[in-house]
């Protein structure tokens, strides 16, 4: 029996785009691992689209594994957030989801090279940042209030709304 069609969670009505995304904070060394599609000058956090019929966890732990090969053990949820942002043309909102994560097995690290690089339609870099908010507003994080809220991670989990332009 075949595997039912995947659909991401994204509607696409130029100039207005929605979507659903999760993404994994995931620490090594005062680092936070970071990722950009080849060409991009900013860096978001690991994960992507949440598919249809697929819970939040459910979407890390796939992310996680499609684009580390490595399987993402779920700590803790930190923040829910509502993302209005420009991007590429499109007034965006996206609603997300941001986990504390750890990996099942070490994943390379290198305190400036990329340290991994994967096919996902664009090539995906992966590299580790300097976990401090000027590191991370440096280098262009998004959303920007990750980078602003680094060093204090919620003892529980918030809802934020996030509008960046």
């Amino acid at each position: 029996m075949s595997e039912p069609a995947r659909h991401m969670i994204r509607l696409d009505r130029k100039p207005q785009l929605f979507s659903f995304r999760v993404a994994g904070l995931l620490f090594f060394r005062g680092h936070i691992l970071a990722q950009r599609a080849v060409g991009d000058d900013y860096w978001a956090l690991p994960g992507g689209r949440a598919e249809i019929g697929e819970s939040s966890e459910e979407t890390i732990r796939r992310e996680i594994q499609e684009e580390l090969h490595r399987q993402a053990r779920i700590e803790r949820l930190l923040w829910t957030a509502e993302n209005f942002f420009a991007y590429d043309g499109y007034a965006a909102h996206e609603l997300a989801f941001y986990y504390l994560i750890g990996l099942a097995e070490p994943f390379p690290f290198h305190e400036s090279e990329i340290v991994h690089r994967v096919e996902d339609g664009v090539e995906v870099e992966f590299r580790w940042l300097p976990a401090t908010p000027e590191a991370l507003v440096e280098h262009r994080l998004k959303p920007q209030f990750i980078g602003e809220r680094i060093g204090r991670l919620p003892a529980s989990s918030e809802h934020v709304i996030v509008r960046e332009g």
